[in-house]
Parts: structure tokens; C-alpha cells; sequence
């Protein structure tokens, strides 16, 4: 039997490129933020391969969201931010809410997921 598994950097790029077979953003955001290592040539890498720029924007603003964690590099973000839209795209095509711009990635990004503002009940 073969068993053909992703990278955890592909991973990454396609839940971001698909998320609504992911699962909700909160599921998104904390499943990637429990991974502490990815190779970030190999994220942008596979985002750049894909060639969607709207994929690439939010591989980029993920990436940037997380560049301290992730220890990403200038380099890393300028690739991506180099194939950024021209023109907004939303986060989420499915979920055309408002939401906030954010203009660096041309993305209108969920308040929910800036503010990561999930709705727990503690």
C-alpha cells in the first residue's frame, strides 16, 4: 500500500489556499501556530508554485503575523509580498464579511483572526 503524505510546509500553504476544508480560522491559526519549526524557503517555495496571489498573500501575512515565532526573514516576506494582488481579495472568498484591510497584503482579513478574538467560553 502506498500512503503519499504532505509537508508540514505544504500543509501550510494548502489549508490557507483552501480553509474551508480546513476547518474553522480558529482550528487554522492554532493548528499552525502548535507547529515550532517550518522551512520557510520550502513555504514560499510551494506558495510561489501554486501561482494564486491571493494564496501567496496569505502565506505572506500568516508569515508575518508570526515572524518571531517562525524566525522569518526579510527575504521570506518580499518573495511573497513581490506576487501580492494588485487588488483586495478576502481572506476568506466564502466569508465576504467585513473585516480590516490590511493594506501590506491587499487582504481584507476577518477582525476575528487580527484580534484572534475566537469567542472562548473560560
Amino acid at each position: 500500500m502506498e500512503l503519499r503524505v504532505a509537508s508540514l510546509e505544504r500543509t501550510l500553504v494548502d489549508v490557507l489556499d483552501r480553509p474551508a476544508l480546513s476547518g474553522s480560522w480558529e482550528e487554522i491559526w492554532r493548528s499552525l501556530e502548535s507547529v515550532e519549526f517550518f522551512d520557510l524557503d520550502k513555504v514560499v517555495e510551494y506558495a510561489l508554485l501554486l501561482g494564486n496571489a491571493t494564496t501567496v498573500a496569505k502565506v505572506g501575512f500568516f508569515l508575518e503575523q508570526h515572524r518571531d515565532q517562525l524566525m522569518v526573514e526579510d527575504r521570506h516576506l518580499k518573495a511573497l509580498h513581490d506576487l501580492r494582488p494588485r487588488q483586495p481579495h478576502y481572506l476568506d472568498r466564502a466569508r465576504r464579511e467585513s473585516g480590516c484591510f490590511v493594506s501590506k497584503w491587499n487582504l481584507m482579513v476577518p477582525r476575528e483572526v487580527l484580534e484572534r478574538a475566537w469567542g472562548e467560553v473560560l
